[in-house]
Formats: structure tokens, sequence, C-alpha cells
């Protein structure tokens, strides 16, 4: 990537997007207050802060309101666009569930029984946990009793964690090998293997996101730290990994800076807009 070239007076960057996981969130969900006043200041100059995440709505929305945040966010790894201040989905993709089923067919024919769940699409969209799922218990959750349930309602992904040892790398790669015709894989973070609607990425909802704004993706700053944020950093001007980042993000990114556990957003933002440390 080629960095965007601010003129004179100008803001370095127009749009910030964030992940929020292991990128402004640190290991205990919560935000810096240095990463919180760093952002204020640079959404107080002018550039805009958009948060983009793998999560749904439902399990973002929390965050959203601790932040104060009031602006678009991408949620569903780019499949949902969700306006906080007005609490309302503005668009939202949904994943084909014949697909979806004949897909983790495939998977487990390749590699095994899996440990399924499911987001439900919508503003309140529940997430489903199928028997054996190792999820973030803070988290609220549906734990099916009949595995029918996974299909009953619109989705919009398929969790899938290998109960047998295979690492998330190699889970996506298998899934990726027999099913990537049928179904979007990425991994999201430890223990996070996803199956979406083909072709939709966080870029997806970030340039839908970045059009309504109307910033350009040379204005757009993008940080992040998994391989699902591949997509979002060839879409910015520039991508910023975080020192925790999974080493297939890195290998893509403009920088690394610090982690999310040292501030490692503010540490950027304050040297590209000049701000006091």
């Amino acid at each position: 990537m080629t960095a965007a070239v601010p003129g004179p007076g100008a803001l370095p960057y127009r749009l910030i997007a964030t992940d929020l996981d292991g990128t402004l969130l640190r290991g205990d969900n919560t935000v810096s207050q240095g990463s919180r006043d760093t952002l204020a200041a640079v959404t107080a100059a002018g550039a805009a802060h958009i948060i983009v995440t793998g999560r749904s709505v439902p399990w973002t929305r929390h965050v959203l309101d601790d932040l104060g945040y009031d602006g678009l966010a991408v949620c569903g790894q780019g499949g949902q666009l969700y306006d906080a201040a007005a609490h309302r989905l503005l668009t939202s993709v949904t994943l084909d569930r014949q697909l979806a089923a004949l897909a983790l067919a495939k998977i487990e024919a390749e590699v095994g029984p899996l440990a399924v769940a499911a987001s439900r699409d919508g503003l309140s969209g529940e997430v489903l946990i199928g028997k054996g799922y190792v999820y973030h218990p803070e988290l609220p959750v549906i734990h099916m009793a009949d595995p029918g349930d996974l299909w009953a309602v619109p989705i919009n992904k398929i969790y899938i964690q290998h109960p047998g040892g295979l690492t998330d790398d190699a889970l996506a790669q298998a899934a990726q090998t027999v099913a990537g015709d049928l179904v979007g894989v990425v991994m999201a973070g430890e223990g996070i293997v996803e199956l979406l609607p083909l072709g939709l990425t966080k870029a997806t909802g970030l340039s839908l996101a970045a059009r309504r704004l109307g910033v350009t993706a040379a204005e757009t700053i993008a940080f992040g730290d998994m391989p699902n944020d591949i997509p979002m950093f060839a879409w910015a001007g520039y991508g910023v990994a975080m020192a925790n980042a999974h080493p297939d993000l890195k290998a893509v990114a403009d920088e690394v800076t610090g982690s999310n556990e040292d501030d490692g957003i503010a540490t950027v933002l304050r040297r590209l807009f000049a701000l006091a440390g």
C-alpha cells in the first residue's frame, strides 16, 4: 500500500478505522483512557472514527455505549452497517443457509466433527451455541437444545471450532480449501473461525460507510490485529498492525505499532496528528 500524502494544513487522514478485539479493546475488554483521549482529540480536529468489527451488532452495542460512540459502525465482518446514534441497522447481509449447511458438511467430511455456533440476523440477533463450542463468558448466548435451531431463522455467520485440536489457522485453511467456493472463511481471533456470505469482508462494509461519510480509501487509516483485517488494510490508504497481531496481518501492514495493551493506536495517531504525548 502507498500512504496518503496530506496537503498543507490538511488532516493526515480523515477516517480512522479501528477493529475492536485485540486492537482498540484491551484484554479486559476496556478501552484505555489514553486511547479515549487521543480519539477524542483527532475527532475534535475533524477526522471521523469508525469501528469495524467482526462482532455482530448485539455483541458490539455495549462497547459503543461505553465509549459514547454515536457514529456509524461496521459490524459482522462487514455485513452490518449500524447507526449508533439512531440505534438502527442500516444494512445487513445474510448467509444462505442451504449453502452454509453444505459447506459445513464438506468441512466436517474433511476434518471431522465440529463445534458450531451461529449469529442470527437483526438488531437483536442472538448467538446460538452448539454443544462443545467455547465462547467468551461475558457475551450473551443461547444454548441450542436442537441442532436444527441453527437453520430456523436467517443468520449472518457460522462459527466453527475443531474439538480434536486442529489449530485455528489449519481449520481455516481446510475450510477454505473444501468450501471456499460456497462461503467466505476468515480467522478472526483465537478460537474464532467464521463462515460468511461469499465475498463479504470488512472492506465491504468499510467502503460503504466511507461513501456515506464522503471519505475515500486514500483518506483512511486502519488498525487491526487478525487475518480478517487483511481486506480492510488492502482497501485503506494506510494499514497499521498491532504488536500482538497475527503474522499474516503484519506481513501486509504499512506499520506495526504497540500492542492493544500499550495504547498502540494512540501512539500512531499522536504522531500523525501532532498531538502532545
